[in-house]
């Protein structure tokens, strides 16, 4: 794992002004991630939410603004660079290949992060069903051990931070409950996350921090009971009555 500085902030975001096109997505949006926390980044469909995420893992670049993680500015470096800085992301179409095996899955994470067998051993402990499903092909997984294999497919490098995108999406609840619980254990690792649901009791029972995101501005960030606590906030930006 990358070498962190407590003191700081693990991820900021300052200011940022993103763009698809001239489509203005993102603007002026901030926030920050502390070392060892969740934040649960929530708001309706087109919120922005998506583009933060692909505007920190340098997807859609920036055009104003500042992002640093660990300390270092990362906005201007490739996306190669900016997932070799420690971050692991997990997108929402979460990239599975229906002919390969759960096993050639894992061995190609391995060989493009430069993975130990000892690592591997570690993030599979994590995900047992993974490693009951090794000569399953992807196409033959479920929604939910498919959203397994793409997370435990990032964990192998041993990221800082653990960013995903919808995890939840499509999933049963009893599913839902499952990725919750390995996110969970993930976070007590040490491992940050940034999490994007529309599931908002979900990611807010991992949160430590709350941000609402509405037509690419932040409308509310805090904890979660202080979001809890705002009915007006929940009733506008994220359709909870």
């Amino acid at each position: 794992m990358t070498e962190t500085n407590p003191s700081r902030p693990l991820l900021e975001l300052c200011d940022i002004h993103t763009y698809y096109g001239e489509s203005y997505i993102l603007q002026g949006e901030s926030l920050e991630l502390r070392h060892g926390q969740c934040l649960a980044l929530l708001g309706r469909n087109g919120a922005g939410k998506t583009t933060t995420l692909r505007s920190i893992v340098g997807l859609t670049p920036i055009r104003r603004g500042r992002i640093a993680f660990n300390g270092k500015t990362i906005s201007d470096m490739s996306t190669h660079r900016i997932i070799a800085q420690g971050i692991g992301y997990v997108p929402e179409n979460r990239g599975i290949f229906g002919s390969l095996t759960v096993r050639e899955h894992i061995e190609v994470a391995m060989w493009a992060r430069g993975c130990s067998a000892a690592r591997r051993d570690q993030v599979l402990a994590i995900f047992p069903r993974i490693s009951e499903r090794m000569g399953h092909l992807g196409h033959q997984l479920s929604g939910g051990e498919q959203q397994m294999l793409a997370i435990a497919r990032a964990m192998l490098a041993d990221p800082v931070l653990l960013i995903l995108d919808e995890p939840s999406e499509g999933l049963a609840p009893v599913i839902v409950e499952e990725v919750r619980a390995t996110l969970a254990r993930i976070k007590e690792t040490g491992t940050s996350i940034l999490l994007v649901e529309q599931n908002a009791a979900m990611a807010m029972s991992l949160a430590d921090t709350v941000t609402v995101l509405s037509q690419g501005m932040v409308q509310f960030a805090g904890t979660p009971a202080g979001l809890e606590a705002r009915a007006d906030i929940k009733n506008a930006y994220l359709g909870i009555s």
